[in-house]
This record gives C-alpha cells, structure tokens and sequence, in this order.
C-alpha cells in the first residue's frame, strides 16, 4: 500500500490542480478529527452488522485486523499518516472525484467516485473489506462534494486508519 500510496499520490500530484493546492488549516485538524470520530461510529454499528448478517463476516474483519502483523505497529502509524492516507485522498477526492465532478456534476460525480472508491476493493474478495471502503468512500466523498476541503479529509482520513486499525479496532471492541 505504500508503493501504490507513493504512485498514486504522486500522480495526483503532477496531473491534479486541487491536490497540488492542497493545504492544511487549523480548523481541518478539529473538523477532520470530527469527521474519523462520526465515521469511526458508523463503523463500530457496521462491525456488528457484518458479524451477524454477512455470510463469514467474523472472518473477514479478522482477515483484515491481521495485515497489523505485518510490520510494528509505529511503522504501520508512520506510512498510513504521512503515505497511504494523504496519497488516497489526493488521488480519491483530489483527482478523480474533482474531474468526475466537474464532467457529471457535483453529486453524480460524488456517487461515482465513491463507487470507483469501494469497487477496487472487489479485488480483495473480501466482501466485508468491500463494503466497509464503500462505506468510507461515501463518507468522504460526500464531504467533498458539500466543499469540504482536501486537507480536512487528509486529516480524517489519516485519524480514521489509525485510529479503527490500530488504537480502537472494532474487533476488539467485538470480543469484550
């Protein structure tokens, strides 16, 4: 993820105006952290949803709490924070939704974004993973489309991985 992160980010870089004019306020930082909070909540509701309902969804959040075995938990913090999460929105939101937007309109262009957003994680084949990303892509691309700017949502972006996959994951809210 932090190759593709690096491939990414940096194509949106070089191809997008909005993410080259991407900054970071004071007021992102307190909004962005609203923002992972109200997300991070819907994500403690869907956890139960996907435990109960989805055919193997136990499975499927442990399969994706176990990529934080990977690597230290610091090292994992570092590259979702200064890589993976910024890269994401910078192509996500700075990029493809701004040039979907301008072609289909401010919310048609938000709908397919968030689409595109959740439906590159079908490759997974974890349906639960699927979901959850289309989940937060609407979250995020939503905010977007109402005028939220792109160092708010590096902010929520950034909060949210941290916090759900490595401070307070659900799962472990699950097994208490």
């Amino acid at each position: 993820m932090t190759l593709t992160g690096l491939g990414l980010g940096s194509f949106a870089l070089l191809t997008s105006r909005p993410a080259r004019r991407f900054r970071i306020r004071w007021w992102h930082i307190v909004a962005g952290w609203l923002s992972a909070a109200a997300l991070y909540l819907t994500f403690r509701a869907g956890d139960r949803f996907a435990r109960q309902v989805v055919p193997g969804g136990a499975d499927q959040i442990r399969e994706i709490y176990e990529l934080r075995r990977l690597r230290p938990p610091s090292e994992i913090a570092v590259r979702l924070a200064t890589i993976i999460g910024p890269a994401e929105e910078l192509f996500w939101r700075g990029l493809v939704q701004s040039a979907l937007m301008r072609h289909y309109g401010r919310w048609r262009g938000a709908a397919l974004a968030a689409m595109a957003y959740g439906g590159v994680h079908v490759v997974t084949g974890n349906f639960t993973l699927f979901g959850a990303a289309g989940v937060a892509g609407a979250h995020w691309c939503a905010l977007y489309a109402m005028g939220a700017p792109l160092g708010l949502l590096v902010v929520s972006h950034v909060t949210w991985d941290v916090w759900i996959f490595l401070v307070q994951p659900t799962e472990e809210l699950a097994t208490l």
